[in-house]
């Protein structure tokens, strides 16, 4: 497929978004209502963390909810706003990141307590950041969206971390930003100091692998430049 393919971002994280859109991919954002609660309920503790198949089951889930909401006057705008015409094709993407410390997965702690707690853990420490990937290829006409093949994938990145002073780490959870990102950090904002570096893909660390979102879409027929949208033009 090389004529242009609309990416729709199954998200409401502003750095997946920003990751996509410095290469080259200006996406539809579709916020998931997925009911991640319930993904993972169905797992059985028995058969230990299962980090991987737990991130591919959430990200699986958000594609999930979001495909049915989607209209084809969205995609048209879309690319309008681009110069494109409407496209034959569109691929939906979804993720969902967890840090695996201590022997357990930890997602978003919500609370500046929580937050802390894990901050203070992370500390000195190296931890593996999971994240799935699930995509599904739409086939566009001007009356409908139809599902296609799909493929869902996982990667996991080692994150080392500096330490961190008690006086850092009240600082940092008073400023918000730990609070709604997967294990309390981000490496694209105020966190980034506190990471020592990265093994594994760093795109992964803010919740989305290129490289690996390049091998799903080709796997899927898409011929990854047929997704720049906006390399020429400011957003």
């Amino acid at each position: 497929m090389r004529g242009y393919t609309a990416c729709i971002l199954a998200s409401a994280s502003p750095a997946r978004a920003a990751t996509l859109r410095q290469a080259g991919i200006d996406p539809l954002i579709r916020v998931s209502a997925a009911e991640e609660e319930a993904v993972l309920a169905g797992f059985d503790p028995a058969y230990g963390i299962q980090a991987q198949a737990k991130v591919r089951a959430l990200a699986q889930a958000k594609a999930d909810a979001v495909i049915p909401t989607l209209r084809i006057d969205d995609i048209r705008t879309l690319a309008l706003r681009h110069g494109k015409p409407l496209p034959d094709h569109a691929v939906v993407v979804a993720c969902d990141s967890m840090l695996e410390v201590g022997g357990e997965l930890v997602g978003k702690p919500h609370s500046p307590a929580v937050a802390r707690s894990r901050i203070r853990q992370l500390s000195g420490q190296t931890v593996t950041l999971h994240t799935g990937h699930a995509v599904v290829l739409l086939e566009l006409t001007e009356g409908s969206v139809k599902r296609g093949a799909q493929r869902v994938d996982h990667v996991a990145t080692q994150v080392h971390f500096t330490e961190l002073t008690d006086a850092e780490i009240d600082a940092y959870v008073a400023t918000g930003e730990p609070l709604e990102v997967a294990g309390s950090f981000t490496i694209d904002g105020l966190g980034g100091p506190f990471i020592a570096g990265v093994t594994g893909d760093p795109h992964s660390v803010v919740g989305i692998s290129l490289p690996l979102l390049r091998s799903i879409v080709t796997e899927l027929g898409v011929f990854w430049p047929s997704l720049w949208n906006c390399t020429n033009r400011a957003l």
